[in-house]
């Protein structure tokens, strides 16, 4: 049917971008480790706020 477009067709019409899969992640969110390297990042993502301004 030439009035059924294809997701490839779509994209090129949009321009937008492919997008992208959601690969299934094996974190243990109660592990200590992951809370240090979490707080780590918040720290260091609020001293790039406040530099920022």
């Amino acid at each position: 049917n030439s009035s059924q477009t294809t997701a490839a067709d779509n994209k090129k019409a949009s321009g937008a971008k492919p997008q992208e899969q959601e690969e299934e992640v094996d974190i243990d969110l109660e592990a200590p480790e992951t809370e240090k390297a979490a707080l780590a990042i918040q720290n260091q993502f609020r001293r790039f706020q406040k530099k920022k301004k």
